[in-house]
């Protein structure tokens, strides 16, 4: 069935999971999926959600204007025919190509200065709204708040298959056991629980019998090496070696996940996976990880959240003071139906 409705997707992992909510009732209210342009970074998020129909590539460079690209992207969804189109980005250049396109309903928050561009502009209480998915969900058919928290958790699906698939092609066996540790976050260092925390973590989780992967993106590669040396080789290194639909599905398969305030760790909420959540300089209030069985764990401290990329401080202390002790313990109640740990 032809889409009627085009989302245009955010640029971030996590808020891209973030929309899931939105896109579901935007696909119940058309009776029909919902079609997505988003960058191609982004893309295996939506390749997974129940109501996507096609991901088109979003072809633009991070920042670009490109007015040309966009202007040709807009004349290709003009002749798809969509009746709407929700424009989640707050950016002009975001909501350019549906502009040139001619999408009769144009959706989406003022933002920058999208007067002309937009013709069904919301305005953003962001007191009002504190955490992104609700921001989104503003922006669905009827404006309807949702009617039980489970409305509002992102859902991803990946089929048994893909994770025996991933295994296959990178040489894993899993154990009776999975723990999948997250160890980046792209913000900046002080979204990081140090590596040495992550190793003494596998060493427990080792002596235990859990198998331990860590991954990330190639930007992880350095802090997935320290993890494997200093855990003695408990924490087998796949940072670098998978692309996103990797570390998506092999996500799927975890017993509990381990992450950062990241986009993996709003992809593992996703999946529905016991997740245990590490803040620092950044708070679970606007972007918490959405699912059953989470444990957000923090060190408070008088000058947290500050929402720095690094500490202004330089000691750390809201993430150095967050023991792997602490961590075992959060998960021992998340895993209980499977054995203790």
């Amino acid at each position: 069935m032809k889409a009627v409705s085009l989302l245009v997707a955010p640029a971030w992992v996590g808020d891209a999971v973030m929309s899931e909510p939105l896109l579901r009732r935007i696909a119940a209210a058309d009776k029909c999926p919902v079609d997505v342009l988003a960058p191609p970074w982004v893309a295996p998020v939506f390749e997974r959600m129940p109501g996507v129909g096609r991901v088109i590539p979003a072809p633009f460079a991070h920042g670009k204007l490109d007015l040309a690209g966009r202007w040709k992207t807009g004349r290709f969804l003009k002749a798809q025919g969509y009746s709407n189109a929700y424009v989640l980005p707050n950016s002009l250049k975001s909501a350019l190509p549906v502009a040139f396109a001619g999408i009769t309903h144009r959706i989406g928050f003022t933002g920058e200065c999208r007067y002309g561009l937009l013709n069904q502009r919301h305005t953003l209480d962001k007191q009002a709204l504190p955490r992104m998915v609700d921001r989104f969900l503003a922006l669905a058919p009827g404006n309807k708040a949702p009617e039980t928290p489970d409305d509002a958790m992102p859902v991803l699906q990946v089929s048994h298959s893909a994770f025996d698939q991933v295994c296959t092609k990178l040489g894993l066996t899993r154990g009776h056991r999975l723990a999948v540790l997250c160890p980046g976050a792209e913000y900046g260092a002080a979204k990081r629980w140090p590596p040495e925390h992550f190793a003494t973590l596998a060493r427990q989780l080792g002596q235990q019998d859990w198998t331990v992967w860590t991954i990330g993106s190639h930007k992880d590669q350095e802090i997935g090496k320290v993890i494997e040396q200093q855990s003695q080789g408990v924490a087998i290194n796949l940072c670098g070696k998978t692309q996103l639909a990797d570390a998506i599905d092999l996500l799927s398969g975890a017993d509990v996940a381990i992450t950062n305030d990241s986009g993996l760790m709003h992809v593992a909420a996703a999946l529905a996976r016991p997740l245990v959540a590490l803040y620092g300089s950044s708070s679970p209030g606007f972007t918490p990880p959405l699912a059953g069985r989470v444990a957000i764990l923090q060190h408070p401290l008088p000058c947290s959240p500050c929402f720095a990329r690094t500490c202004r401080y330089g000691h750390l202390d809201c993430l150095n003071k967050l023991t792997p002790d602490s961590v075992m313990n959060a998960i021992a109640p998340l895993v209980s139906n499977n054995g203790p740990i």
